[in-house]
């Protein structure tokens, strides 16, 4: 039997219909699976009207709706990931990451300003291999720090990562200690740095300087920790409770200082940068 499908032809318009507008594209809810369109959730700030969900963003969209606009001059644009071991396949995931981010790194870094108020400032891309650091991530990480300490600025950091890049092996892990050691030098000389956990910060960023933050806040149901839940369970062999490692979780052991929604977090960043200068005296 021969389909109706067959003669269909999708670009097919009726009469009267050639300037009908396209719908535009949708989206799902993966928590309570409600179906809305891309350009209203953008408007919310990539929130679910219905449960509040916080979807995951790009880094621009991270800078775009934290930063006074105009005011961010980014640094570190030519720096990127090499494949210092030539580990099977890395170069093809490089490739991959960079189209489909945009990016040529998981992290982006440069001074701005934030209500006025003048910090510096990171956020890491989820789409870039799940926002992994290795060496490249590490050094504009680095860098940002430094300049952060010459200039005399307060650091402000979005964290969203599945850890230490395996591609580049100990190169990697150097990067916690050499990240580490900026954070710290700039925290000797009493300068602040407020860091915003995201779903999710794990791995070698949870264990570095995603928990070093004067300030440490996290996004609603934002995954924090080491290693991850089914790791846990199955390496203890335990049932976890119900949210663990989830931001609210996390809250109650004293991890987090405070959760923090999205709408809600740039006039926070921007009173506490204020705090800090002293413009609240």
């Amino acid at each position: 039997m021969i389909e109706k499908s067959l003669f269909r032809d999708p670009k097919l318009r009726l009469e009267g219909q050639e300037n009908a507008p396209e719908k535009p594209p949708v989206c799902e809810c993966p928590q309570c699976r409600k179906t809305q369109e891309l350009p209203a959730l953008a408007q919310a700030l990539f929130l679910c009207p219905r449960c509040g969900y916080h979807y995951k963003i790009s880094a621009r969209d991270r800078v775009g709706m934290t930063l006074d606009e105009g005011s961010f001059r980014e640094m570190g644009v030519r720096i990127a990931s090499k494949d210092p071991l030539s580990f099977p396949g890395y170069q093809e995931k490089l490739e991959q990451a960079q189209k489909l981010s945009g990016e040529r790194e998981a992290v982006i870094t440069g001074i701005g300003s934030i209500l006025g108020q003048p910090c510096a400032f990171f956020t890491m891309e989820y789409q870039f291999m799940m926002g992994s650091m290795g060496a490249a991530a590490g050094e504009k990480l680095t860098r940002l720090f430094e300049r952060a300490l010459e200039r005399r600025l307060p650091v402000v950091g979005y964290t969203i990562s599945g850890g230490a890049r395996v591609q580049e092996g100990i190169l990697s892990l150097m990067q916690m200690a050499k990240v580490s050691g900026a954070v710290r030098r700039h925290a000797d000389e009493r300068l602040l740095y407020i860091a915003v956990l995201c779903d999710a910060t794990t791995g070698g960023v949870a264990a570095s300087f995603a928990m070093q933050a004067d300030i440490i806040l996290a996004e609603t149901g934002a995954l924090i920790g080491f290693a991850g839940p089914r790791v846990i369970e199955q390496t203890t062999r335990q049932k976890l409770p119900e949210g663990f490692q989830r931001a609210e979780f996390q809250l109650d052991k004293g991890f987090v200082g405070k959760i923090v929604k999205r709408e809600d977090q740039r006039d926070l960043l921007g009173l506490l940068l204020r705090m800090h200068t002293g413009g609240l005296a």
